[in-house]
């Protein structure tokens, strides 16, 4: 099969288009709460309401490495295209339900579909660029995630307008009838499926289950990268799920000015943080093996001051500087994580090792969130916040001193 020249970038729009409504699928649940406890008594608890987002985030944790290993042996066209059909279907299902448990349950399903999703895309974006674009088509791929970020949160918007139920079916569709799109445009890449298999469905080369998961245990600098992918999800996750709580305390205004106020903040400087990251990336590591490193570590150093102003500023201009500082830096460190993984682990076992990462992150994503609503309570949420920006500094140090890459692309092993 011939590609044609555009065709890379093709890819990467296409698989925009999934990622986001993988974010905003899951995101709309948390707006459309007040409309929903209407019909379903039992949301009106705040203890009910954190169990549906627990299930999603523990079953989307465990899900993740798993996902990896498939996306490895399978062909990522399907599991993507069965992924985003699946979440889709379950969004749409949503619509019916009636009592919580049916939500709890729709909500653990919504957690393995979307789980199989980011491992299979990420490496089919890396599979199809090079190392003069990869940091770039994978910064342009993560802008869909934090617009679908933003969109989620106008379920609420949409759900006053006509109904909760009338919602969810709506956003399913649109997933359902994208999933056939995919289908007829997104092809996989050549050169990772077994030209002699006759099962579509099937990969890519015969090796043992579990071989990708023995060589990357043994593989120090992917401990090194799973350690500093993992501390920096530390106050990434604290500002998705407490930075508006931080913004009324410390400017001492209503939740519904801090939470737009954060929230869009963040999103549109981590919007242009991915785009120039993978610019300056791709540029870099043509004159210097370390040009990755280097970049995504410009991008962790701008987060440590932003955590210290944004955990003990107390006016607007200190607040809204450290968060636009803060989503510019993580969006530049965002961009970076897998094009770096591309050179210290083979292309065979790409998705494992994110699938890996993606777990990592977003456990370390649940102890933070449950540890800084206990300091909320306890009125240190600012000061725990600023302490993020020593661990960050430990990862930086970390990074730069261990991370050693030999190649741009890590040879097949």
């Amino acid at each position: 099969m011939k590609y044609s020249k555009n065709y890379p970038w093709i890819v990467v729009g296409l698989l925009w288009g999934v990622a986001l409504l993988n974010y905003m699928d899951r995101q709309m649940l948390a707006t459309m709460r007040p409309a929903m406890q209407i019909d379903i008594a039992e949301l009106k608890s705040a203890t009910n309401f954190g169990y549906l987002m627990a299930v999603f985030l523990w079953i989307y944790g465990f899900v993740s490495p798993v996902s990896g290993v498939i996306a490895d042996k399978f062909n990522r066209k399907w599991l993507i295209v069965f992924s985003l059909f699946v979440w889709s279907a379950v969004t749409f299902a949503m619509g019916f339900a009636n009592t919580f448990n049916q939500i709890y349950w729709l909500r653990a399903i919504m957690g393995v579909s979307e789980a199989l999703y980011i491992p299979a895309g990420l490496s089919l974006i890396a599979d199809y660029h090079s190392s003069k674009t990869r940091s770039l088509a994978i910064g342009i791929h993560m802008t869909g995630l934090y617009m679908g970020q933003a969109l989620g949160g106008f379920g609420a918007t949409v759900a006053a307008s006509f109904s909760w139920q009338a919602t969810f079916h709506s956003f399913g569709i649109v997933g359902i009838l994208y999933a056939l799109i995919l289908i007829a445009l997104l092809k996989e890449k050549k050169a990772a499926v077994e030209t002699t298999s006759s099962d579509q469905f099937l990969v890519k080369e015969k090796t043992p289950l579990f071989k990708g998961l023995a060589l990357l245990f043994t593989n120090i600098s992917f401990w090194i990268i799973l350690f500093y992918f993992a501390v920096p999800s530390l106050p990434g996750w604290a500002t998705k799920n407490w930075l508006p709580t931080l913004f009324a305390q410390n400017l001492n205004i209503p939740m519904s000015q801090a939470g737009p106020l954060s929230t869009i903040t963040i999103a549109a400087s981590s919007f242009l943080g991915v785009l120039f990251g993978g610019i300056l990336s791709d540029r870099w590591v043509q004159k210097n093996i370390k040009g990755r490193i280097y970049t995504s570590a410009i991008g962790l150093a701008l987060t440590i001051p932003s955590l210290l102003l944004i955990g003990f500023g107390h006016t607007l201009f200190h607040v809204m500087g450290a968060a636009l500082c803060f989503g510019l830096g993580y969006g530049i460190f965002d961009a970076n994580n897998m094009p770096i993984l591309c050179q210290f682990v083979s292309a065979k076992y790409r998705a494992t090792a994110y699938g890996i990462m993606n777990m990592t992150g977003v456990f370390f994503g649940a102890f933070i969130t449950d540890l800084l609503g206990k300091s909320s309570d306890a009125g240190h949420l600012g000061k725990d916040f600023a302490m993020l920006a020593g661990i960050v500094l430990v990862a930086l140090a970390v990074q730069l001193y261990f991370l050693n890459p030999k190649q741009n692309d890590f040879a097949d092993a």
